[in-house]
């Protein structure tokens, strides 16, 4: 099979391989055929040698796995041993093992759902980030709420589309990218482009949002930019990916103001990207203005290092397999 393999940081090669097969599934495991793939944040410092890069005990670098770090997918079911899962279904979820960028992938069948075949893949794999936004905004306290989203990309905006259906009162984006042009798209009613830094010192007690959602990530700062932003009693949800282990926290900001921080991973997957696919068929312009840029496996190059440069004109980079 085809597969692309990061040589070094941030460099793909594209290789030929065995493919699994399907004598090799685990009980609960499927084979897929790829069709898509998203690129999502949190592959990019994994491409890039932040996170994940090893060396061995002569600093010699050990290889990545074949088709790493992608783990947004869609695929055809071509075996399973998962009992929900037929084989011929069109899916859609997570590469549990984050190897996606490959021809064939196994993964586990509770972390992907059928999707209606009327969707193309490559739109289809929005379901994916999407059902991890739908899971974190199913944890907060929504209606009426004056919400901050920092950080305008592909998942902010989805962020700022489900919390404006789920009834906030006010969102608010804040991004030094100009994402004005699409920000009526996303139900944003002020696209702020600054820093989350500057934003904040800006804030009267008046405007502060009950809620703020932390989707940059990659750094220390705008964790503490949104615990100076909350009114007493926020909420913040820091749905950002560290690339540090550890981060130091405004305890006493915290404390004082009766903040609530909350963070975490999608829990109860295949539940979620069904409500993924509800939630398209309700909003099916929501993918076509969330997808910048279709790029074939053989440019996988080319759209990882499109996608980990933010641009006024760059949001969701996705990769058509087939």
């Amino acid at each position: 099979m085809w597969a692309q393999r990061l040589a070094a940081p941030g460099v793909f090669e594209y290789v030929q391989v065995d493919a699994p097969r399907p004598e090799q599934l685990r009980a609960g495991e499927v084979l897929l055929r790829t069709l898509a793939g998203g690129i999502c944040g949190s592959d990019t410092p994994r491409f890039t040698g932040r996170k994940g890069a090893r060396v061995d005990a002569d600093g010699i670098a050990v290889p990545w796995p074949i088709g790493y770090p992608l783990h947004e997918v869609v695929g055809e079911v071509v075996a399973s041993r998962h009992a929900e899962v037929a084989v011929g279904s069109r899916v859609v979820g997570w590469a549990t093992r984050a190897n996606a960028l490959a021809e064939f992938v196994v993964t586990a069948g509770a972390e992907i759902y059928e999707y209606d075949p009327a969707l193309a893949p490559e739109t289809a794999v929005v379901m994916q980030p999407l059902a991890c936004v739908l899971y974190a905004v199913g944890q907060l306290p929504v209606q009426d709420a004056n919400v901050a989203v920092l950080g305008l990309g592909p998942i902010g905006l989805l962020f700022a589309h489900v919390l404006k259906s789920a009834g906030a009162a006010r969102v608010v984006g804040v991004d030094p990218i100009d994402r004005s042009a699409v920000a009526a798209a996303f139900g944003i009613d002020a696209a702020l482009r600054t820093t989350s830094g500057a934003w904040t010192a800006s804030l009267t007690d008046a405007r502060r949002p009950n809620i703020v959602i932390e989707a940059v990530g990659h750094q220390v700062s705008t964790l503490q930019h949104a615990i100076d932003a909350a009114a007493p009693r926020g909420r913040i949800l820091y749905f950002g990916i560290p690339d540090d282990d550890i981060y130091p926290l405004d305890l006493e900001a915290i404390m004082r103001k009766n903040l609530t921080l909350s963070g975490g991973i999608t829990l109860e997957r295949r539940e979620m990207l069904a409500q993924a696919g509800t939630y398209i068929a309700k909003y099916p312009e929501l993918c076509s203005d969330l997808i910048s840029g279709i790029y074939s496996a053989e440019r996988a190059q080319e759209a990882f290092d499109k996608a980990i440069v933010p641009a006024s004109d760059r949001l969701k980079v996705v990769l058509a397999m087939s």
